[in-house]
C-alpha cells in the first residue's frame, strides 16, 4: 500500500524565493499544455498527446519568451504535464461513470493560495545526513521530522498552504507483513453510528463526545474575519489579516485531522470487524445542520477507517443509508416506525425494552452488516414483560443473562 507521509519544512528566504519560481513555473507549464489543447477541441483538430506537449515544452524553454524556465528543475515541469493528465483521465472517467463525476480541467490562477510542486527519483532529490531535505535548486531545506520514515520514499511533494505554511510530502510503499504484525487480530467487533451531539456511538456503550472544532473556534474567526473586511483590497495589510485568517482554520482543520485520526486507529486497533452508516453528507450539508454537519467531518473519518481496515487486515462494512437502524429494537428486532429526533429513549412495544435511540441504532448497524454484536451491548434497561427463550443473551464477563425479566 502506497501512503503519504507529511513534514513541516522551514525553508529560508533565498529557498522561498527559489519555490516560489518553481511554483509560477509549474503553473504557467500546466496553463500552455492546457490552452493547447483547448485550441486543438475548439478548432476539431485531434486530441494534443503528452508527449507532443512534451516536444513543445522543450521548444518553449529556448525561446527569449520562456527562457527562465530553465532555472528551476525540468522534473517539475514535467510533473506538471502528469498533472494535466491525470485531470483529464479524471474528467473522462467521470464522463463514463468509472467515478464521481469532476468538472473539466481549469487555468490555474496565479492568485491561487496553495501551490505545490512534485519531485520524482530522476529529480535526484535525497535526504541529507544531516536530516535536511535537498531538492534540486532549491537547496537544503530544514525538515521538522516527527515520525522516521518506514521505507525509503518514491517522489516528495514540495505544498505551501493557504495559510503561508510549507510542507514535504513523500510517498512511502509499506510492507504488507510490517503492516498485520503491528495489530494482530482480535474477536472484537463494533458498530458505529454517527451523530452530532456525539461524535460517534459504538456498538458496545460507548459514547464519543463531539468536540466541535469550529463551534469552539468562531469567535477567534469572526473577529480575523471583522479585521480582515476593514483592510483596503490589494494592501500589503490586507494580505496579512488573510494569512491570520487562513492560519486560524489551519488550527481547526489540523485539531480536527488529529482527532479522526487518534479514533478511528483506535477503533481499527481494538476490532476485527467494524460496521458504519453509509451518510447522505451531501444532503445533509443542504439543511439547517450544514455547519455542523462540516464541523464533524464524518466523510474524512470513514476514508480513514478505510484505509487503515485494508492496511491492517481488518474488515470494514458500510450499511446502506435507508436501513431503519433507529426504527429497530435491537432486543427483538421489532419495527416502531419513525420517531422525532427530540426522543433519545424509548420502550419496545413488543418487548418491553428500553433502548437509548444512540445505542441501539448502533447495534442495529452491527446486525445489518452482520456482525456478531450481542443485543445486551446496547445496554437495554429491562421492562415488565418476561423475555422469551430465543432472547437470553450473554454478558461481556461471559455470564449467562436474560433479558426482559425484571430483577436481573
Amino acid at each position: 500500500m502506497q501512503l503519504r507521509y507529511s513534514f513541516r519544512v522551514y525553508p529560508n528566504g533565498p529557498q522561498r524565493s527559489a519555490l516560489a519560481r518553481a511554483f509560477g513555473c509549474a503553473r504557467v507549464v500546466y496553463n500552455d499544455a492546457l490552452r493547447v489543447r483547448e485550441t486543438a477541441r475548439a478548432t476539431g483538430l485531434p486530441f494534443v498527446t503528452s508527449a507532443e506537449l512534451g516536444k513543445q515544452l522543450t521548444a518553449s524553454k529556448a525561446t527569449p519568451e520562456r527562457t527562465w524556465l530553465g532555472e528551476v528543475s525540468a522534473v517539475v515541469l514535467q510533473q506538471s504535464l502528469r498533472d494535466l493528465d491525470t485531470a483529464y483521465r479524471n474528467f473522462f472517467d467521470g464522463l463514463k461513470g468509472k467515478r464521481p463525476k469532476t468538472g473539466a480541467p481549469r487555468f490555474k490562477s496565479r492568485r491561487d493560495t496553495r501551490q505545490a510542486i512534485r519531485f520524482t527519483a530522476n529529480a535526484r532529490w535525497k535526504i541529507t545526513p544531516g536530516g535536511d531535505l535537498s531538492l534540486p535548486k532549491i537547496g537544503d531545506v530544514r525538515v521538522k521530522w516527527s515520525r522516521a520514515l518506514p521505507s525509503e520514499p518514491s517522489t516528495v511533494t514540495v505544498v505551501k498552504d493557504s495559510a503561508g505554511r510549507y510542507f514535504a510530502s513523500f510517498v512511502i510503499d509499506t510492507d504488507p507483513a510490517d503492516d498485520l504484525g503491528r495489530m494482530p487480530e482480535t474477536d472484537s467487533q463494533v458498530g458505529i453510528d454517527l451523530g452530532l451531539t456525539h461524535f460517534a456511538i459504538l456498538s458496545d456503550g460507548r459514547k464519543i463526545d463531539s468536540p466541535r472544532f469550529l463551534r469552539r473556534a468562531e469567535k477567534r474567526l469572526k473577529k480575523a474575519q471583522q479585521a480582515l473586511s476593514r483592510k483596503a483590497k490589494g494592501s500589503s495589510n490586507r494580505d496579512k489579516a488573510r494569512i491570520k485568517v487562513a492560519r486560524a482554520h489551519a488550527r481547526v482543520t489540523d485539531a480536527r485531522r488529529e482527532f479522526h485520526h487518534q479514533l478511528s486507529t483506535e477503533i481499527i486497533r481494538e476490532n476485527q470487524a467494524v460496521a458504519v452508516e453509509d451518510l447522505a453528507v451531501k444532503g445533509l450539508a443542504r439543511t439547517r445542520m450544514a455547519k455542523s454537519v462540516h464541523d464533524a467531518g464524518w466523510s474524512a473519518f470513514v476514508t480513514m477507517l478505510e484505509y487503515k481496515a485494508s492496511r491492517y487486515g481488518r474488515t470494514l462494512v458500510k450499511i446502506g443509508r435507508f436501513e431503519p437502524t433507529s426504527q429497530l429494537c435491537s432486543a427483538c428486532g421489532a419495527k416502531d416506525g419513525p420517531k422525532p429526533l427530540n426522543v433519545r429513549e424509548w420502550t419496545c412495544a413488543a418487548c418491553g425494552a428500553v433502548l437509548d435511540r444512540d445505542i441501539n441504532a448502533a447495534v442495529n448497524v452491527a446486525k445489518a452488516a452482520g456482525l456478531a454484536v450481542s443485543a445486551c451491548g446496547a445496554r437495554v434497561r429491562p421492562g415488565a414483560i418476561p423475555a422469551q427463550r430465543e432472547e437470553a443473551g450473554t454478558r461481556r464477563d461471559g455470564q449467562p443473562t436474560v433479558v426482559g425479566i425484571p430483577g436481573l
